[in-house]
């Protein structure tokens, strides 16, 4: 879940399904990596997409049910999912990517989205620089960096890493209300980590119809989670 916003995986396919190492006996899926009767490997829903995404995954959100940065993901061509708490190492933002569409040697112009917030300077995190004049016209040369966790786990992945510190910035224009009915929320603006990526994709792109069908197909596995939920007084 985000604001708008070492396990490291790479893009992901398909695959055969894996014996999960938590708790023997359980089969999970290999592409979505949850147990076989809550695969949501049905609502991949494949965009083509100008941006290059990074998601940096909080550990414990990898094996949370109701997380959305799986399905974005399997969702998004160019796309990389790394999970951790701590990026300090400025190489991996601007790592190339192997996914279908990468320009080997193309240099990305790496974008933060997440809100530019001054009481984060008091807890000494530098003001964000500006997005350099030209860099929105060009939205194939662009990384979007999208934190993924809730906003008190993504403020820690920010504070302790130095080189996400030091990207520009990219806040969302008046994001449509959420449809992530499955994790509570503090805030009306709160959205979950694919709506919040689909939101600037389209910012960036100019073309959000292109997204539509994606944010449908998470509104069926949203769903689908609401239907796993006991159906109880009371809760």
């Amino acid at each position: 879940m985000t604001q708008f916003s070492a396990d490291s995986s790479a893009e992901c396919s398909g695959g055969p399904p894996v014996q999960s190492a938590r708790r023997p006996g359980r089969t999970h899926c290999a592409a979505c990596r949850r147990p076989q009767p809550a695969c949501l490997c049905a609502w991949a829903t494949p965009v083509a997409h100008e941006v290059e995404v990074l998601i940096l995954q909080h550990p414990l959100e990898v094996d949370h049910p109701k997380g959305s940065a799986r399905l974005l993901h399997l969702s998004l061509p160019r796309s990389r999912l790394v999970t951790g708490e701590v990026f300090a190492d400025a190489a991996l933002l601007a790592a190339p990517f192997a996914s279908v569409g990468a320009v080997a040697g193309a240099p990305r112009h790496n974008l933060l989205l997440y809100p530019d917030m001054p009481q984060d300077q008091a807890l000494g995190v530098p003001a964000p620089p500006a997005v350099p004049a030209g860099w929105l016209r060009e939205p194939a040369r662009l990384r979007l960096i999208v934190l993924d966790g809730t906003w008190r786990k993504s403020r820690k992945m920010l504070y302790l890493s130095p080189p996400l510190q030091a990207l520009p910035r990219l806040s969302l224009q008046d994001p449509a209300a959420s449809s992530y009915r499955i994790r509570k929320a503090h805030r009306p603006d709160q959205l979950s980590t694919l709506e919040a990526t689909c939101a600037a994709l389209a910012q960036l792109e100019g073309h959000a119809e292109k997204f539509q069908p994606l944010l449908a197909a998470f509104d069926g596995f949203v769903a689908q989670q609401l239907g796993y939920l006991p159906n109880r007084p009371g809760r």
